[in-house]
């Protein structure tokens, strides 16, 4: 299985961006981290960040003819705005992981607005970087057919 971690703006900051809320490890970390548990469970990762909307898009349609199985996606601030990436999403029909860092339903109430929520299979708000390796485990089982 191959899997894209996908993530939206500003997640290139992590450990400079409000710390108190996204916690001080950075980037890398989260990758490191995604990428070693990936391996225990056998998948293949590919990660891609951006701070455009367009871009994340052209990923997600990449994804498409690159034959990947799932993504795991951390929209970051395009969750509460984009109808472009969530037809993104719903267009090539990979089953999508919605995650985020922090408890984004517990924050400011446009941060309860989710427009990627209608198209993903999950969603894990948070757990940290725990949300990313739930989220594997996840489409592990929802492509092996555990979970409907």
């Amino acid at each position: 299985m191959k899997f894209l971690v996908l993530n939206g703006p500003n997640i290139n900051f992590l450990g400079i961006r409000e710390p108190g809320i996204y916690g001080k490890s950075t980037y890398n970390d989260l990758m490191q981290t995604v990428t070693d548990y990936a391996v225990t469970r056998g998948v293949e990762i590919e990660f891609y960040q951006s701070n455009c909307e367009g871009a994340l898009v052209d990923a997600i349609q990449k994804a498409y003819f690159e034959k990947i199985d799932g993504i795991i996606f951390n929209p970051a601030a395009y969750t509460h705005t984009s109808i472009a990436i969530l037809d993104a999403v719903k267009a090539v029909s990979i089953p999508t992981v919605e995650v985020h860092l922090s408890d984004v339903d517990s924050r400011e109430d446009y941060r309860k607005i989710s427009y990627i929520r209608e198209a993903a299979v999950a969603t894990f708000s948070g757990h940290g970087f725990k949300g990313y390796t739930m989220a594997v485990d996840f489409l592990i089982d929802y492509l092996n057919g555990a979970i409907k």
